[in-house]
């Protein structure tokens, strides 16, 4: 495929920008859509290549298209993203210094949990440790939602999840400042933190819940990958949602 920017190319971008983060489904039928409103060849198995083209032109401006996978399904998603700033510095302008504070503390409760989960509870504890100024219940819960709709956070049940979003975005930040504690999942090879651990203490390898479900299926006893100890853990059904 051409490594010429195009309207269909453009159109697209357009798109990202205005979308933040698209599911692959919804990325292949805005390929296709770009291509024919504007009769450009449309070959759906170059959705990557078209990608390229339009990254290609990003660079000098420190913005990519990003692949990455939901920790929720296993689905893939394409996100733009702002290279150029690689922690929750790149969110200053939509939130104030308390709020940006208080989200740097929940990303460190879930990153330290077993689980990636951290309960609206917790939050609101850590909403009373800040050094900046202090949150209030009815601003911190204001401030939690719109986190869930800004798609930086998941929520259900009570509980929170870093967002696909999220975690492709800030992957670079997560790496370095929780670098003895993030690891990546031993099957797909992404950033593992809703995820299930290995009890070896000597292995100790991380696995995300819908690869735990797709690599155990079937086994009549599972074990570990790495090192065939038996796998502890109840296995999950794989599951189809959006993030």
């Amino acid at each position: 495929m051409s490594r010429q920017m195009g309207d269909s190319h453009r159109r697209f971008l357009q798109t990202m920008m205005a979308c933040g983060i698209v599911d692959e489904p919804g990325a292949r039928r805005l390929f296709q859509y770009c291509c024919q409103t504007h009769n450009a060849q449309h070959t759906p198995d170059q959705l990557d290549d078209f990608i390229e083209t339009i990254n290609s032109k990003l660079q000098p401006l420190f913005m990519q298209i990003r692949k990455g996978i939901s920790e929720d399904t296993g689905q893939q998603f394409y996100a733009l993203v702002n290279m150029a700033v690689t922690d929750i510095t790149r969110m200053s302008s939509d939130y104030a210094d308390n709020e940006l504070e208080l989200f740097g503390k929940t990303i460190d409760l879930i990153v330290s949990s077993d689980n990636g989960r951290v309960s609206s509870t917790d939050i609101l504890n850590s909403a009373d440790t800040l050094a900046t100024k202090k949150l209030k219940k009815s601003e911190t819960e204001h401030l939690l939602n719109r986190l869930v709709q800004d798609k930086w956070l998941n929520e259900k049940r009570g509980e929170y999840t870093l967002s696909t979003r999220c975690i492709i975005e800030m992957e670079p930040y997560i790496r370095t400042m929780y670098q003895d504690q993030v690891k990546v999942c031993h099957i797909c090879r992404n950033i593992a933190i809703q995820s299930q651990i290995c009890e070896n203490p000597i292995c100790g390898i991380k696995i995300h819940y819908h690869c735990v479900a797709r690599y155990f299926k079937g086994r009549a006893e599972p074990r570990c990958p790495a090192c065939e100890d038996f796998w502890p853990h109840e296995i999950p059904e794989v599951r189809r949602s959006h993030s």
